[in-house]
């Protein structure tokens, strides 16, 4: 039993470590399309937490969106995020076209000032 504790850990501290390595590395990508890419999913996330408590929000943008948060959040993916570009291309295009959705019912207001990241990014998903 305590050997199983043991592995536990150590996995989980793998987990982290390897985490934080990315995170790491993330942040010093140069500015342009990585470094959107690679900011892209944080900023759905701070975005989805943001709208999901937000009462002007109507309530099948917010099922939309905490379907997005969901998906993202979720360790069963179509793509899985192991391979290496595509990984998470799924969880991008899911939570992009949930934002889309939920972009038409919501004063774009709102969401421009949900959103951490590049304004360009959320204008550019949103369309006109």
């Amino acid at each position: 039993m305590r050997e199983w504790l043991v592995g536990l850990a150590v996995l989980l501290g793998a987990l982290v470590a390897s985490w934080a390595l990315l995170f790491v590395l993330a942040r010093r990508l140069p500015p342009g399309l990585l470094r959107d890419l690679a900011a892209f999913i944080p900023d759905c996330v701070t975005t989805v937490r943001r709208l999901r408590k937000d009462p002007r929000v109507p309530k099948r943008a917010k099922a939309a969106i905490i379907f997005a948060g969901i998906w993202v959040a979720s360790p069963i993916d179509l793509i899985p995020e192991f391979i290496p570009l595509i990984g998470p291309l799924d969880d991008i295009v899911v939570v992009a076209l949930c934002l889309r959705y939920a972009g038409r019912s919501v004063p774009r207001e709102l969401l421009l000032t949900a959103w951490p990241g590049e304004p360009r990014l959320i204008e550019r998903l949103l369309g006109r």
